[in-house]
């Protein structure tokens, strides 16, 4: 399963985010806009105006989401 992070620099959630995929062992991609500016229009048009953004085949969503990520564990678990 690929899952993308989009963060930013000096961003409290996002480090939350992947620390707590990191303590999962969850494995992810991560773009950041500070560096690659280019990917902030495609999040705008989803509709998002803050980071982190996390994107997987089948769900996105913004913020630091405990939740979402116990899902992914399951889901890297079952061969997801």
């Amino acid at each position: 399963m690929r899952i993308i992070i989009y963060t930013k620099d000096n961003c409290v959630q996002c480090n939350a985010t992947k620390n707590a995929m990191d303590r999962k062992g969850i494995d992810y991609q991560l773009i950041n806009l500070d560096s690659q500016p280019e990917a902030i229009d495609n999040l705008k048009s989803l509709g998002y105006r803050q980071v982190p953004v996390v994107m997987t085949q089948d769900d996105h969503w913004s913020g630091f989401r405990p939740d979402k990520i116990a899902g992914l564990r399951q889901l890297a678990a079952v061969g997801g």
